[in-house]
């Protein structure tokens, strides 16, 4: 990717923020049965793809970059020939956001068109507000970018997917990437599905790396006295903290953020997790986060695949998860080549096969070349090896790397992987 101007940088470590933000979701899961697997054509041997990205609401500026990821690849596709013989179809529609119902009403029309898989929506609270329906009509659903740990729980791994790493899995990455070396960590977490996923995660990891997780220190969501939480942290001696919290409590995060710097945790010692990665720069002192380590999902699109994505829209300016929309498509693609039926039923039987454990393949054209003498083939995308677990989430799991400057604004610095 192009190096960001100073500006550049600052617009785009809020927009990552505010989209975190956004991804998550807080109530408990609803169970719906899984789907069985069909050897008769469910589809007209047209491979028709809905997105349902938001366009409008507190989440747009999201919406175009994916959008245009899942152009991208279908242009691609349809070069190398379409799917089972015929060119393949796209329908784009806005989900809005949560306070609306404009995801019902845009899937309604979606089934008019007679789509045969969902990409999208890029909110965890709006994935699992749509997955009934989804399941009902027998199309799979993919999300590039809802990374709320609960949606592993619905284990919907017939036709529930993402390209996005659940949240959980920072703490694998974290345990790899600070844990080396016999390092102490300590963590600092709300105690929510979230936070307690990413302890289980990290000790772990921890225990692998060869680290150690000196001390786990949760408080609840209503908590204003963190004193007792910081002095058990500091007595701990770690060589790094991990701060798991959700953006929205920002005086929570603030108030934790200013208490373990004051106590000698702060700088590089701190790392953020993807919830509380924020722009700091109006909300505490200049320096205070001066050397704070932050982690964030999702791979980084080199120059090529920028150029791919503007070439499909050239309005676009945030390329944030239009890699994992468009890997998403591929493996839609190939699905229902593999399937030989476009049908969704047929395609949430093999997309995790298309995903895992063939001849390795990076495109769609090379992965066709590969089935001409080969029945198995395993799709490493833009986005990374993508591997859909038994819940339908990618494995192993690519994370960015961020780094907080003397303005409390971050930038990438490098890349981690978990899982």
């Amino acid at each position: 990717m192009p190096r960001l101007r100073p500006h550049t940088v600052i617009v785009a470590a809020v927009v990552l923020s505010l989209a975190l933000a956004s991804c998550t979701a807080t109530d408990r899961p609803t169970p719906v049965p899984t789907p069985k697997p069909s050897s008769t054509p469910t589809g007209d041997g047209v491979l028709r793809i809905g997105t349902i990205f938001p366009t409008t609401g507190a989440q747009s500026y999201l919406g175009p970059g994916q959008a245009a990821g899942v152009e991208a690849a279908v242009r691609e596709i349809n070069q190398a020939g379409g799917v089972l013989g015929k060119p393949v179809e796209v329908f784009h529609r806005d989900s809005g956001d949560a306070t609306t119902d404009t995801i019902e009403k845009s899937f309604a029309d979606l089934q008019t068109k007679s789509i045969d898989v969902l990409i999208g929506p890029s909110s965890s609270v709006l994935e699992e507000r749509l997955l009934p329906k989804v399941v009902a009509a027998s199309i799979p659903l993919i999300s590039p970018a809802a990374t709320s740990v609960r949606l592993s729980g619905l284990n919907q791994a017939g036709y529930l997917f993402r390209t996005i790493p659940s949240a959980a899995l920072q703490g694998s990455a974290l345990g790899a990437t600070i844990g080396g070396g016999k390092a102490k960590v300590a963590l600092v977490y709300l105690d929510d599905d979230t936070g307690k996923a990413i302890l289980g995660t990290l000790t772990a990891s921890l225990k692998k790396s060869g680290g150690k997780l000196v001390t786990a220190q949760k408080y609840a969501a209503d908590a204003k006295d963190f004193a007792p939480v910081i002095d058990a942290v500091k007595k701990a001696a770690p060589d790094a903290v991990v701060f798991v919290s959700p953006f929205g409590a920002m005086e929570q995060n603030t108030a934790i953020i200013t208490q373990l710097s004051a106590a000698g945790l702060g700088g590089a010692k701190l790392w953020l997790t993807s919830d509380n990665m924020a722009d700091y720069s109006q909300a505490l002192p200049a320096g205070t986060l001066t050397g704070v380590n932050g982690i964030l999902e999702g791979a980084e699109p080199d120059a090529a695949f920028t150029a791919k994505v503007k070439a499909a829209d050239p309005a676009v300016s945030n390329v944030l998860y239009s890699a994992e929309a468009y890997d998403a498509t591929v493996l839609a693609a190939l699905a229902a080549t593999v399937a030989h039926d476009d049908g969704g039923r047929s395609l949430a039987n093999r997309l995790r096969d298309v995903s895992t454990g063939g001849i390795k393949c990076t495109s769609f054209g090379e992965c066709l070349d590969v089935l001409k003498t080969q029945s198995d083939i395993d799709y490493d995308g833009v986005s990374g090896p993508i591997g859909f677990d038994a819940n339908g989430d990618p494995s192993p799991a690519h994370y960015g790397i961020y780094r907080y400057d003397a303005g409390n604004r971050f930038a990438r610095v490098g890349s981690a992987i978990g899982g």
